[in-house]
């Protein structure tokens, strides 16, 4: 079963797009080769649902951390050769004779450029091999040649620029047989050692561009843990994309699945919610993550429900919608779902009497579905006092707020128990909107 996020939650945590500069993908996009940024944006669309899976790409993006690496390709070297070994031949010799002599000729009569391609093809491919016997070279003097991210990669260059052939033809200055002989060996041959060895490249890429992330931005690689453990516990959590974000801990368990998170306007209570959700993402793809330590068991998905749009086609308002949202996960959790859930302001549509009911009444139901964690944010703090009837099910911490000069300033600092802070009105007069009117 493949990890759930459905479309509202991954616009509420901006984790994908490309050309949005403020996504957790554009966070990670620093590599250098189309083909990386094609196997990135796979990675992100499909998280991953197995331990050991997310344990073992944890682990290469560890070792490309630890073993800082340069990246010795040329992206347009790379598509040529991509392109060129997609073109293709079915391995016979005779035939590679007849269709390079033909578009030889057709150079000669025509003009036709498609000799020229194939030769720019076959000196691309010459080049990237060039540039892995290099990197070979290094990685063995290192003793890295066999480590577990390279081994693959080293085996299938050692095998092509060891062949006789390989080394008899690769000069500078070739005729024509010499570049049907280098045709029908690249697209022949080892046609399809050379289309892995480009697979094993782009993840190469990928590999050392996350991990110089991770490196400069201090992330750290969450451990996985099977299903049945049921626990969250994520230290040093920030958002990803504040590199001076204040830093908080969180912990879920069987016995304490619930947060009801409480706290004035601007202290900070959607970013934690938001960065315990993208946390929780990356970790089931196996990325780096924006902590210090975390240990997480493997869930099914994640549903979020912070920014709820009307629906004007539907005839939906905003309480409608966010009823709507509620209703779709609790179908989910009902279904016996390991799910993570984040709410921020259940049902601040509609006046603040049912908000209160219907916080509480939902609040209480989910304490019920011990294998789910839940985050719950509100500014009805009443529903907390109501509660809170020392029962462990339910963990109440809030973000403070501190009065200089009747200016508020945040920490951004979980704190246990629940804050009645309420600071609208005095944002309202500070900004002399009643002075305006």
């Amino acid at each position: 079963m493949s990890f759930i996020a459905d479309k509202q939650t991954l616009d509420d945590l901006s984790l994908l797009g490309k050309f949005n500069p403020g996504s957790v993908f554009s966070i990670f996009n620093k590599v250098k080769t189309r083909g990386a940024e094609k196997l990135l944006d796979a990675m992100f669309l499909h998280p991953l649902s197995d331990v050991e899976a997310i344990n073992n790409r944890s682990a290469i993006f560890l070792y490309f951390n630890d073993h800082p690496t340069g990246f010795p390709f040329d992206d347009k070297q790379l598509e040529r050769m991509e392109s060129y070994l997609d073109e293709g031949g079915d391995g016979s010799y005779l035939l590679a004779l007849w269709e390079l002599s033909r578009k030889k000729i057709a150079a000669l009569l025509v003009r036709d450029d498609t000799y020229e391609l194939a030769l720019t093809g076959i000196d691309s491919s010459i080049a990237i091999l060039e540039a892995c016997e290099q990197l070979l070279r290094q990685l063995e003097k290192e003793g890295r040649d066999k480590d577990q991210p390279w081994k693959k990669w080293s085996d299938i260059v050692r095998t092509i620029i060891t062949d006789v052939r390989y080394k008899q033809l690769n000069s500078s200055s070739r005729s024509l047989l010499d570049n049907v002989r280098l045709h029908h060996m690249l697209t022949g041959t080892f046609r399809g050692q050379l289309k892995m060895l480009l697979e094993l490249i782009y993840e190469t890429d990928l590999y050392i561009a996350v991990a110089g992330v991770a490196r400069a931005k201090g992330f750290s690689y969450a451990q996985a843990l099977p299903k049945d453990r049921n626990k969250l516990e994520a230290k040093g959590l920030r958002h990803p994309g504040l590199d001076k974000g204040v830093a908080n801990s969180l912990f879920f368990n069987t016995a304490t699945n619930v947060l009801f998170l409480t706290g004035a306007n601007m202290a900070g209570k959607s970013t934690l919610m938001k960065s315990t959700g993208i946390l929780l993402y990356l970790a089931h793809m196996g990325f780096p993550v924006a902590a210090t330590d975390v240990q997480f068991s493997l869930l099914d998905g994640i549903y979020s429900s912070v920014n709820v749009p009307d629906d004007l086609n539907k005839g939906y308002s905003h309480f409608y919608a966010e009823v709507l949202r509620v209703k779709k996960v609790a179908e989910e959790v009902a279904t016996g779902k390991s799910l993570f859930i984040i709410f921020d302001e259940l049902f601040k549509g509609t006046n603040v009497k049912d908000a209160y009911d219907a916080t509480l009444a939902v609040t209480e139901a989910f304490t019920n579905f011990t294998n789910c964690f839940f985050i719950i944010s509100t500014h009805i703090f009443e529903v907390g006092h109501a509660l809170n009837n020392g029962g462990s099910q339910i963990s109440f911490e809030f973000l403070p707020t501190i009065m200089q000069n009747n200016v508020p300033q945040y920490t951004y600092k979980l704190q246990k128990g629940i804050t009645t802070d309420r600071q609208g009105m005095i944002i309202i007069e500070n900004e002399g909107i009643l002075n305006m009117l």
